[in-house]
């Protein structure tokens, strides 16, 4: 199958929804809290994609999840987190943290800064099945990892020191800088989900801007160039 004959959904940045207030600013690329749109509900088992910037020495106070797993990826800042497993630890640039909420779990998320504010992904995969016994996991990713290459960062077996995740899918991460190109294949069974975290890149020579993402069917053979500086996470989904 050739690239001409696929068309790549784009789920356009100024498309998603939006929460403002004091201390958060949030897009949603699927449908979330007060934000619904029928044809954003999630693909496949990716649920949610939050792109959120929380001011400093503000943050989620105490709540609960069931029957999700959630992953936390800073680009810039810190992000601290507790809950009620009794974990207690600071996310950073580079750091993939995921909760596994199972049967049930209560966490809160905060700035520790006084200065600077937090931005981050948060993201929600649907897991392959319920009930599950609650857990926490978070490893570090150096930026040499990251460079120019595509890095896993969560993966079911836990490959290449990887979190894992109680469902069929596999994160990468990349920084890449002008000029770079990195290229994936897509497997004919697979799906795929590119977000752009910041920058601008072209998959296939289609532009994509910080904050757009694409759905993706299998078969493809991804070519990812940057027009300029930019950070990605690419999804490989059952």
């Amino acid at each position: 199958m050739s690239k001409a004959e696929i068309t790549n959904p784009i789920h356009d940045r100024h498309a998603r929804g939006h929460t403002k207030t004091g201390w958060l600013d949030s897009y949603h690329t699927f449908s979330f809290g007060g934000f619904y749109d029928p044809n954003r509900m999630g693909f496949r088992s990716l649920r949610v994609i939050n792109d959120d910037r929380v001011v400093p020495g503000a943050g989620f106070s105490s709540h609960s999840h069931r029957d999700m797993e959630i992953i936390t990826y800073v680009l810039d800042g810190a992000l601290e987190h507790k809950d009620s497993l009794g974990n207690g630890a600071v996310i950073y640039p580079g750091d993939a943290q995921i909760m596994s909420a199972g049967t049930g779990i209560t966490h809160s998320e905060f700035n520790p800064s006084s200065t600077e504010p937090v931005h981050f992904l948060q993201i929600w995969i649907i897991p392959n099945r319920q009930d599950l016994q609650p857990r926490y996991e978070q490893k570090h990713f150096p930026l040499e990892t990251r460079r120019g290459k595509l890095q896993l960062i969560v993966d079911p077996q836990g490959r290449e020191g990887a979190v894992t995740i109680h469902q069929d899918v596999q994160i990468y991460a990349a920084i890449l800088d002008v000029g770079e190109t990195i290229t994936y294949d897509l497997e004919c069974e697979r799906y795929g989900w590119l977000q752009v975290a910041r920058g601008t890149v072209q998959l296939n020579g289609e532009e994509l801007r910080e904050g757009d993402g694409v759905q993706m069917l299998g078969g493809q053979h991804l070519d990812i160039s940057t027009l300029n500086s930019a950070e990605l996470l690419l999804f490989d989904l059952a």
